[in-house]
């Protein structure tokens, strides 16, 4: 790592509410890639103390579904930051193409309308292997990266607040 580069996972003096929480967002599909991604999160949310809630999905494109359904529904607490997990690996149609650009398409949307972050984590790779790289091989961890970003996304939001 270079002189002043700091870890994507690094959140130390980062400061939140201490009642931070965060809602993952996980798919059926390739559970045992997204076990991967979600077991890094879930350790960098333990690690801030902040609290959590996991639901999962069938698929990818229903992620952004789910985050809008639990915003819309949630009541009193709402979150303050959403990940979505997943891992969409290419097949030999162009299905791949489709899902992977409604996914994030529907998360950006949601970022833009939603009044907080939503952290995208779905990995979309050509095979296996670059999954492995993606969740602790040499392009790090993406569960970790996108947990920390959340806290930091978070803590971002709240800058803004007066009442912290």
């Amino acid at each position: 790592m270079a002189a002043g580069t700091k870890k994507l996972t690094d959140t130390t003096g980062i400061r939140i509410k201490k009642d931070a929480f965060v809602v993952i967002v996980k798919t059926e599909w390739n559970a045992h890639i997204v076990s991967c991604l979600e077991e890094g999160c879930i350790e960098v949310l333990k690690e801030n103390q902040v609290t959590f809630k996991t639901v999962e999905v069938p698929g990818a494109f229903e992620i952004p579904f789910a985050i809008r359904h639990y915003w819309d529904k949630s009541g009193p607490v709402k979150p303050d930051a959403f990940i979505a997990l997943g891992c969409v690996i290419k097949g030999d149609t162009p299905h791949f193409d489709h899902v992977c650009t409604g996914v994030t398409q529907g998360l950006m949307q949601l970022n833009l309308q939603l009044p907080v972050p939503v952290l995208n984590a779905v990995l979309t790779v050509n095979d296996e292997a670059q999954a492995d790289e993606r969740t602790g091989g040499k392009h790090g961890h993406k569960g970790k990266e996108c947990a920390a970003a959340a806290i930091k996304m978070i803590a971002f939001a709240q800058s803004f607040k007066t009442n912290l």
